[in-house]
């Protein structure tokens, strides 16, 4: 938990400082975009703010607790919030095309994040790289695995998807480290340091990447050069904790 909150921490106070050296021109641009944008009063519901909270909450809830298909969830609490907010059909046809155009755009990103992990996957690379990545590692540094581990996890979200990563690499790292007399446990806590906690967001082998960058408008590229020296930053600084508290051991 001490390295788990740490990183946290050292995640807001990065968020802070970003924020303070954007200020200024987060300003302009949230003044240009309300200069720019009509305002509708009639669009408004403060009356049923708490309902629509309410029924945030029980799709959540539903959501966890499995009874139905995620998309099934979905589809009926949009119904229930639409027929709420909405009654009229006009309003309710004014609204779904308004944002039509975004939910496509957000939809294609993921078919096409899916059929390029599919890819990946069912041609057999991933395995491939795993491989070669287990088959080259220098028996020098066997002992210190979990360290390198921790170090390289989060430039590892940028080859391996979680699945190919912890079931196909970990277990194999794993017992690496067991063969030159190391603890295979910390290798565990230590690959999760990065792959896919810091490294998810920049990750061309999840959703999410995609749908992040889709949302924002952003080049992946772009967001990649960004992004990836403070996720690493982060992993690091969680490593230098997970050493001195002893849940890695170098």
């Amino acid at each position: 938990m001490v390295p788990v909150s740490v990183g946290l921490i050292s995640v807001l106070i990065i968020a802070f400082i970003l924020g303070r050296t954007e200020r200024q021109v987060g300003d302009i641009s949230l003044i240009s975009i309300k200069d720019q944008e009509t305002h509708d009063p009639e669009l408004e519901r403060p009356k049923l703010f708490w309902i629509n909270i309410l029924l945030i909450l029980m799709a959540v809830a539903t959501l966890l607790s499995g009874v139905a298909p995620p998309h099934v969830i979905f589809i009926i609490a949009f119904t229930i919030a639409i027929s709420i907010n909405y009654p009229n059909l006009r309003q309710q046809a004014e609204r779904i095309n308004a944002h039509a155009k975004s939910a496509m755009l957000m939809a294609s990103i993921l078919f096409a994040a899916g059929c390029f992990t599919g890819i990946l996957k069912g041609s057999g690379m991933i395995e491939a790289m795993a491989e070669v990545a287990v088959t080259y590692l220098p028996e020098s540094v066997g002992n210190h695995l979990p360290v390198i581990t921790g170090v390289v996890s989060m430039p590892a979200s940028l080859l391996f998807d979680p699945d190919s990563f912890y079931f196909g690499i970990l277990p194999l790292l794993s017992t690496t480290a067991t063969h030159f007399g190391g603890d295979s446990i910390e290798v565990g806590p230590a690959a999760i340091i990065g792959q896919m906690t810091t490294g998810f967001p920049v990750s061309p082998l999840t959703g999410a990447t995609f749908l992040l960058i889709g949302l924002t408008g952003v080049d992946l590229g772009d967001h990649q050069r960004k992004t990836i020296p403070l996720a690493f930053l982060v992993t690091i600084i969680i490593l230098i904790v997970s050493l001195m508290v002893g849940a890695i051991t170098f």
